[in-house]
């Protein structure tokens, strides 16, 4: 007889059961093609519809996953909505999502080159790949993690202790980045106890070089770091990469370029000029949750000499000494982490699947389809686009609306269920905006959404 902790364990009838239960739920999702764009609950409600559900005795698969699939996911926004417009979307590829399954379903550790040398060469192949289509060099290399924070702050840790190991000592160290950068690189800042120097862009969102090389004479050695942005998450803007090199290799500064959002964007021909000096950067990121179309959660970190990053995170314990007293490639050398899943074959495997001439297209109809409603917004009387899209962001404003305005409408289309569009704003002033990112989102969804404005 089995016992009650094996039974977790344990290929049972009941556990066929639970595996059809989860397979058949997850092949009914993935397959949809009308999923609803869903909504949140207050809290009391949630706890009202679901009940309890975790207790001494359980309440069985059956039940939980009608809890989940009846109450609890419909609680939850549809990322992978076509009209999912805000923030940065996310829309994973079948393949993608589907191998995510894979992923969990055979135990992997991706830590390690001993425990998964298979999963960590499938990842080294995508990261070298990504590294090659950025132009760094072909000993570039780095690690999948959680998400753009995690990466920006590991990055930003192996650009100081290159610092340290040259030599430098100041009374503050420093970080300086464009005053539109992502907040990840305050929240760095402020884990690492260091000191962020904002440089204001130009009219349009952009850092330029002779800002750069203004805040690093007035700050010297103390700046252990420059960060660049590669598409703006509010606004989809590309700082002048190739001017900040420029600064940035002549004072022999770390040059990271956050490209968390915007970077995929240089896998399209029509979008790749702009990130002109990318190549020079020491360490850059790029989520492919974003517009690689992998599924939560996933970051490349990439940096131009791997042995900086392994020397400033290689953990250091008596249990881990038959792994760092190797030369072998260890993901959880490279980032702030120790443990980890192999998050990055997903992407792996829906770009062997589909090729990347498939990435690039898609990439590149998000570009095209931004700047389509752009003008489309620019036709219309009461709307006013804030900036020209770059990428696949589009902010504009409704003449003569004030921030309630802007509320009730997103409110009412969300409780309509035809699109999720969150008011943003800039420079003090509310307006709405446009994520693009999607294959599937349509020029009639976006023209639909404008519609509802007047």
């Amino acid at each position: 007889m089995t016992s009650q902790p094996a039974r977790m364990h344990a290929v049972t009838d009941e556990t066929r059961q639970i595996v059809d239960l989860v397979l058949d739920y997850s092949r009914e999702r993935l397959l949809a093609e009308d999923v609803p764009l869903d909504k949140p609950l207050l809290p009391a409600e949630l706890s009202r519809l679901a009940g309890r559900t975790v207790s001494e005795e359980g309440i069985g698969a059956r039940k939980a996953l009608g809890v989940f699939e009846h109450v609890l996911a419909p609680a939850c926004i549809t990322t992978d909505d076509p009209r999912y417009l805000s923030f940065i979307p996310s829309a994973p590829s079948k393949a993608a999502a589907a191998f995510d399954l894979v992923v969990s379903a055979s135990a992997l550790y991706g830590g390690s080159w001993l425990e998964g040398a298979g999963a960590v060469h499938a990842e080294n192949e995508v990261l070298r790949w990504l590294a090659a289509e950025f132009g760094l060099p072909g000993g570039a290399g780095g690690v999948f993690v959680q998400g753009g924070t995690l990466g920006n702050l590991s990055a930003l840790v192996a650009a100081r202790e290159t610092a340290r190991e040259r030599g430098i000592r100041p009374d503050r160290w420093r970080v300086v980045c464009s005053a539109e950068a992502h907040s990840s690189i305050a929240s760095a800042a402020r884990v690492m106890d260091v000191e962020i120097v904002l440089v204001a862009p130009d009219a349009g969102g952009v850092l330029h070089g002779d800002a750069v090389r203004a805040a690093l004479h007035e700050h010297g050695d103390s700046v252990f770091a420059v960060v660049a942005t590669a598409g703006s998450t509010n606004f989809g803007i590309v700082d002048d990469l190739a001017s900040i090199a420029e600064v940035t290799r002549a004072a022999g500064v770390w040059l990271h370029v956050d490209g968390a959002y915007g970077l995929a964007a240089m896998l399209s021909p029509v979008a790749r000029p702009f990130f002109a000096g990318v190549e020079h950067a020491d360490s850059l990121i790029v989520d492919p949750h974003k517009w690689l179309f992998a599924p939560f959660d996933a970051c490349a970190l990439i940096y131009r000499d791997p042995e900086l990053g392994r020397r400033a995170h290689t953990q250091h314990a008596e249990y881990l000494d038959t792994l760092t007293e190797t030369s072998d490639w260890s993901p959880s050398d490279f980032a702030a982490h120790l443990t980890r899943r192999a998050r990055g074959l997903p992407l792996w495997f829906s770009l062997a699947t589909y090729g990347a001439a498939v990435y690039r297209d898609a990439i590149t109809a998000s570009i095209e389809l931004a700047s389509r409603i752009a003008e489309e917004i620019d036709s219309r009387d009461e709307l006013e686009l804030v900036r020209r899209p770059q990428l696949g962001v589009v902010v504009f404003e409704r003449r003569g609306w004030d921030r309630a305005e802007y509320a009730r409408w997103s409110q009412r289309l969300l409780d309509d269920q035809y699109a999720f569009v969150t008011p943003s704003s800039h420079a003090g002033r509310t307006n709405a905006r446009f994520a693009i990112l999607n294959p599937r989102t349509s020029f009639a969804d976006l023209v639909g959404v404008l519609d509802t404005m007047r």
